[in-house]
């Protein structure tokens, strides 16, 4: 019966990675970590399967104890849309890793976009027109995005990383997911949330992408 934490779990992303792995795992607890955990739609927040703890990425005792006992973390932070500069996330991101390895936990699966290279990569027009106009648009959570990718690489060793790159995001149905590396002529410009949240549980048992990052979108 695993103990899952999830960050980021009051947004779309975050919602969908429950409320599939309610559906993964007939017998689990979900360690709900959040900033304001009233957000979470009520059969969600009644479910005895989830507790809640009320904190943010800067307060290291609580997320501490939001990690006892926890065998992986699942993350679908992300910047909004109006980002702060300074790098929020990826700074939390640093104590995240610090903290997992101080209370054991060697598993984690985060969100990351196209922005995060990987040197798998080829060049493709369309990711490069998104990515540029994200870093023209919104240069705060862009240069968050990046760092995080580096604060992953430079202080998550011991941990088993994958960062799941996503494209444009959509709340279609479908589940059905592409994997694979940019320009590769097979990963797409769109994901359904669904999706992501499919993939990402699939990944905590299968494992296929440790040390990886993935982009991934719908067919």
């Amino acid at each position: 019966m695993p103990r899952l934490l999830i960050l980021g779990a009051t947004g779309a992303c975050g919602i969908q990675l429950i409320r599939e792995a309610l559906q993964t795992y007939k017998q689990c607890t979900i360690i709900v970590y959040a900033r304001s955990p009233e957000k979470l739609p009520e059969d969600l927040s009644s479910n005895e399967a989830i507790i809640t703890i009320q904190g943010q990425l800067t307060d290291q005792d609580a997320l501490g104890k939001a990690l006892e006992g926890v065998d992986v973390v699942l993350s679908a932070l992300g910047p909004g849309a109006m980002h702060p500069a300074g790098t929020p996330l990826a700074k939390g991101y640093q104590d995240l890793l610090l903290l997992m390895k101080k209370h054991g936990v060697k598993r984690l699966i985060l969100l990351g976009t196209a922005s995060i290279k990987d040197p798998n990569d080829k060049f493709s027009w369309t990711f490069t027109a998104l990515i540029k106009g994200v870093a023209t648009l919104a240069p705060n959570a862009y240069a968050d995005i990046v760092a995080i990718g580096e604060t992953v690489k430079a202080n998550a060793d011991g941990i088993d990383w994958t960062i799941v790159r996503v494209p444009i995001l959509t709340n279609k149905e479908s589940t059905a997911v592409v994997a694979g590396y940019t320009g590769d002529g097979k990963v797409g410009a769109r994901l359904a949330r669904k999706a992501f949240a499919a993939f990402v549980l699939g990944e905590v048992e299968k494992r296929e992408w440790v040390g990886k990052r993935p982009l991934i979108s719908s067919p």
